[in-house]
């Protein structure tokens, strides 16, 4: 507040005053004269009173907009408020730290947007928080200054960054530490020594992370009590900084302690739906065991989340421990206070601007007068997060009184419908244009459609295809799709022309378990090179082209409990389906094919964006009277085994001769498998949060046969760039054949559009 100085000036007048006549508001630009007579609650006909007016000068402060304000009066009862209205922000510009692209997200993380009333507190702790960010990357002794450009009705900031030096530590010394391995107590700390070739993404280059040094403290003291030295103390961390260097050494002193043992676990309070036999037999910290406080914490969650399942929403648990340091064990209370048990009154959904309600609530297992389930709650949020509509999903409690509870489900909503032209190059297809029209929820109604058209070198595909999960958001499903493929196996020297249509109707049986029947008819037209084109393969089937039509009813399940549809951190994935193709149609056989996926982030561990990733899929045919070559399995390529071409590893008659010029020809007629496997590993790592970019490191390993599975193996490595562009996720891919065969045909690199990381 700066001036409230015309009240002493004015006393003799307002004295000489006893009612208000009139009130004027001079210099509003953000109220109302209506709102402002409201704020000061001084009106005509009052009478006039210092204390009321100092408190309307109070009232208006409050309210954010002004930077100055001055009262006045005349004899004739008179009351003027000038005011003088805080500056508008419409410029923010950020020297010597970020990009400008990137400044917008770094001043919304201060605090600070175009628009905002310029206020000298807000702004200084926007500095302040700039400051502790910068600190967070390792820079020490960083200087902000800020500078304003008045505008017109405006001004603009300008933060002038000096990021100053990077610590680097040197060493870190543990004090006393005997029992621990110091390996150990280091990697659990934010500053660390520099690793060998710490540079690389994922290990430690020794940078100092000053914002978190005051907690590396209590990180040390949990690897200690992971270990069963309960009594272990970790001081506070010496750090001693070489001003011209900025080179650190960092002390601890350490007292161990002993180690204790688990004796016995009992539990008070348990509430009489609980079994506490089956609540034991789930239990990781188990009796006669060493003492460790990461397990104590997931079954602390454990429990957690068995008593707020039975709707005790605000249920404490708390360890209470019992040491005798004569033996070195530990009794284990775990207190349960349930407090009442909590109804669901409302389920509150915001965020959604396409997305409609009911697709949503469709999704939320709590519903209202409902009694709360935190397992329920969990799923929740698990299975909006991959449907593949929003780009973050957050569900919160509020919290009404002892016996109910609002349920906020807060999503932001991300690109679903695309318009795509472009084009590419791959190794094998050689320039690639394609076309498209699509959208995971139409309207907002969770419906998912799309046409396409791709072209390149070795093929020419059509498709449309509509899907709905959810028809009349019950739990049944129904989809259709119509294509026509053209395809040239230029591995195997034939080219096939496919056109056909599908259904398919799904049930969902679970939450996380779903089961769906379908039909498939296609017309398929085989034509062999003959030796007449440029391929260095003979026909893969015969000398002649030949026709065939296929009839297949399927029926299949899918179990999926990741979190994300494009990008999950958490979950499996599993599948199996079984096919029959016979009734009509010329094929006879029976194919089966079963898939499984796991994965995991491991930021909560290490405290990096790490996604573990492991992945199979498996195939087998079984004839029952004719199956033409097409319909039998290959490897290679982006879906199965990376570094390799398309359709390029499968049994084969060898056949190897030599061309005119005496040069080693391929002449193998492949057969095509009957049974194949693949298993891919994948390390997924952060390359930019802004561009939603990350990188892929992977192992491929598969299999192919036909008597069994382990005929042909083929090995693979490679790197791909994950990018989910604007367009849609996007999958760069170069790898690398491990043990390719003599005449196998490598592949570098491919891309693929649409597919799930």
């Amino acid at each position: 507040m700066k001036k409230i100085i015309p009240l002493s000036l004015t006393l003799s007048s307002l004295l000489l005053s006893q009612t208000i006549t009139s009130i004027k508001y001079d210099g509003l630009l953000h109220l109302s004269t209506d709102v402002a007579t409201e704020i000061s609650g001084i009106h005509i006909g009052d009478e006039f009173d210092i204390n009321k007016i100092d408190e309307s000068l109070k009232k208006f402060y409050k309210q954010g907009y002004f930077s100055d304000i001055m009262v006045s009066t005349s004899g004739a009862g008179d009351l003027l408020y000038t005011f003088k209205e805080k500056s508008v922000i419409s410029k923010l510009v950020m020297n010597g730290y970020s990009s400008d692209d990137e400044s917008e997200g770094v001043f919304v993380s201060m605090g600070l947007r175009k628009g905002d009333l310029y206020d000298s507190k807000k702004i200084e702790s926007a500095k302040k928080k700039l400051i502790k960010r910068i600190e967070s990357e390792g820079y020490y002794d960083t200087v902000i200054e800020v500078t304003t450009e008045p505008k017109t009705d405006s001004v603009a900031l300008v933060f002038d960054v000096n990021k100053g030096e990077k610590i680097y530590i040197k060493n870190v010394d543990f004090a006393g530490a005997d029992t621990i391995d110091l390996v150990d107590l280091e990697n659990a700390l934010a500053n660390q020594e520099e690793e060998v070739m710490g540079w690389l993404p994922g290990l430690n280059e020794g940078v100092a992370h000053i914002d978190q040094l005051g907690y590396d403290s209590f990180r040390a003291k949990d690897v200690y009590m992971t270990n069963g030295y309960l009594d272990a103390t970790v001081s506070e961390p010496l750090m001693r900084v070489d001003s011209g260097s900025y080179i650190a050494d960092i002390t601890y002193q350490i007292d161990e302690g002993q180690q204790y043992h688990v004796n016995k676990i009992v539990f008070k309070g348990l509430v009489d739906e609980l079994d506490e036999n089956s609540i034991r037999e789930n239990l990781r910290l188990l009796e006669s065991k060493v003492f460790n406080v990461k397990k104590l914490r997931k079954d602390i969650a454990y429990i957690q989340e068995q008593v707020a399942n039975l709707g005790y929403a605000y249920a404490k648990i708390t360890p209470n421990f019992n040491k005798n340091e004569k033996n070195g064990m530990v009794d284990i209370q775990y207190s349960i206070r349930t407090g009442n048990k909590v109804r669901i009154n409302d389920v509150i959904i915001s965020g959604n601007y396409t997305t409609k309600d009911s697709v949503i609530r469709r999704d939320v297992f709590l519903t209202p007068g409902a009694m709360f389930n935190l397992t329920d709650l969990k799923d929740t949020k698990s299975t909006l997060g991959r449907r593949g509509f929003f780009e973050k999903v957050d569900i919160s409690q509020e919290r009404i009184d002892a016996n109910t509870m609002n349920i906020l489900v807060k999503v932001k909503e991300t690109p679903t419908g695309s318009i795509q032209a472009g084009g590419g190059y791959g190794s094998i297809q050689k320039a690639m244009v394609n076309a498209s029209l699509s959208d995971r929820n139409i309207m907002g109604t969770g419906i998912n459609a799309g046409v396409s058209v791709d072209y390149s070198k070795i093929s020419l595909n059509y498709a449309l295809n509509i899907n709905n999960p959810r028809i009349w958001d019950s739990e049944y499903s129904f989809g259709m799709n119509l294509y026509r493929n053209e395809f040239d196996y230029e591995t195997q020297g034939y080219q096939q022309k496919s056109s056909g249509v599908g259904i398919n109707i799904g049930k969902q049986i679970t939450r996380n378990l779903n089961g769906y029947v379908g039909y498939n008819y296609s017309k398929n037209k085989t034509d062999g090179y003959f030796g007449n084109s440029t391929s260095t393969y003979s026909s893969v089937w015969n000398d002649e082209d030949f026709s065939y039509a296929k009839s297949t009813f399927s029926m299949g399940l899918n179990y999926d409990t990741t979190d994300d549809f494009y990008v999950p951190r958490e979950g499996i994935i599993l599948g199996g389906s079984v096919g029959h193709s016979g009734l009509g149609g010329d094929e006879k056989f029976i194919s089966y094919s079963a898939k499984a996926g796991f994965y995991k982030g491991l930021e909560d561990y290490i405290d990096y964006d790490l996604i573990f990733r492991y992945k199979l899929r498996a195939n087998m045919l079984q004839e029952r009277g004719q199956i033409h070559g097409p319909e039998k399995l290959f490897l290679g390529g982006p879906s199965s085994l990376r570094g390799y071409e398309p359709y390029s590893i499968a049994p084969h008659d060898d056949s190897v001769g030599k061309d005119e010029n005496g040069n080693l020809e391929d002449k193998r007629k492949f057969r095509g498998g009957l049974k194949s496997v693949v298993n891919t590993i994948e390390a997924s790592i952060p390359l930019s949060d802004s561009a939603k970019m990350r990188l892929a490191f992977f192992y491929d390993h598969g299999f192919i046969g036909e008597d069994s599975f382990t005929e042909i193996e083929r090995k693979s490595y490679g790197l791909a760039l994950e990018w989910f562009s604007p367009m849609g996720p996007i999958n760069l891919i170069w790898g690398w054949a491990i043990n390719p065969d003599k005449l196998d045909r490598e592949s570098l690199f491919e891309f693929t559009m649409g597919r799930r990381f």
